[in-house]
C-alpha cells in the first residue's frame, strides 16, 4: 500500500485490513468477500512456477467473521475469480499459494473471469515486461445476488485501477506516471468483447465506490493522472 489505503481499512468488521508480503486486502465479513485487494507488480514477482490451486479459507480473519470456503461456489454458476492473479505471483511457490486464500477470491461470471478480466491481467504483465512497475487495486461493486446460503455476495461489476510507473525514476511525476482503470459488468454480456471497451477514468471508479486511490501522491498530481 505504498500509494494508499483506499477505504482506510483497519480492524473494522466490514473493512478488515490484512497485509501479507504478497498483497494487502480489505475483507468484508458480512459479504464473505474482500472489498478490494492491492498489490505491486514488477519483474521480481514473475517466474515460471505452476499454479498452486490450493484454494482454502483465510486463517487470518477475525473471530465470528465468515471465512468463505472453496465449496461455497460449487453449483453457483460463478468462477472462483482472483483479485490478485495467480499469474502475478509466479516466482515463488509460497507467493503463488498466497493468492489462493479465499479472501482473495470473488464470484465472477465465467465470461468475465476467463475472457476480459484475464486479458487485462495479461496486458498488465505485458507492461511489466516492457519495464514498467505497477501498483494495482481491484474489487467489486453493487450487490447482484448472494450464494452459499446468502453468505457470499456476488457483485454486479468488477473494477481495477492501475498506477503505471517508469521504474527508472524515483519521484512520481506526470512525465513518468499514468493510470488506467476498467469497470466491467460481472455477467455473460461481456462475452466476446475486449477489455478496452470498459476503460474509464480512475475518478469514475472513485465516485462509484467511494474509495480514494493513490491518495499518498501529491493531491494535484493525483487529480491530474486520475482524470
Amino acid at each position: 500500500m505504498k500509494y494508499g489505503n483506499p477505504s482506510q481499512a483497519a480492524t473494522r468488521r466490514n473493512n478488515y485490513l490484512i497485509e501479507r508480503p504478497q498483497y494487502a486486502l480489505s475483507y468484508n465479513c458480512s459479504a464473505g468477500i474482500s472489498n478490494w485487494a492491492s498489490w505491486q507488480l514488477n519483474r521480481s514477482w514473475l517466474g515460471v512456477i505452476k499454479r498452486s490451486d490450493d484454494f482454502r479459507p483465510d486463517p487470518d480473519l477475525p473471530e465470528k467473521c465468515y471465512a468463505s470456503k472453496p465449496n461455497d461456489y460449487r453449483g453457483s454458476g460463478y468462477d472462483r475469480g482472483h483479485l490478485v492473479p495467480s499469474g502475478d505471483r509466479s516466482r515463488r511457490q509460497e507467493d503463488n499459494s498466497a493468492t489462493f486464500f479465499m479472501s482473495n477470491i470473488i464470484p465472477q461470471a465465467p465470461s468475465n473471469n476467463r475472457e476480459v478480466w484475464r486479458e487485462f491481467e495479461e496486458y498488465c504483465r505485458d507492461l511489466v515486461f516492457e519495464g514498467k512497475e505497477l501498483y494495482i487495486v481491484a474489487g467489486g461493486s453493487e450487490l447482484a445476488e448472494a450464494i452459499a446460503k446468502n453468505r457470499v455476495v456476488v457483485q454486479k461489476y468488477n473494477w481495477k485501477v492501475v498506477l503505471i510507473l517508469d521504474r527508472l525514476r524515483d519521484e512520481v511525476t506526470t512525465d513518468n506516471a499514468q493510470t488506467i482503470a476498467v469497470w466491467i459488468p460481472n455477467s455473460k454480456e461481456v462475452a466476446n468483447t475486449d477489455w478496452r471497451d470498459y476503460i474509464v477514468p480512475v475518478n469514475t471508479v472513485e465516485k462509484k465506490t467511494g474509495y480514494d486511490f493513490f491518495d499518498r501522491l501529491p493531491k494535484a498530481l493525483q487529480q491530474q493522472i486520475e482524470r
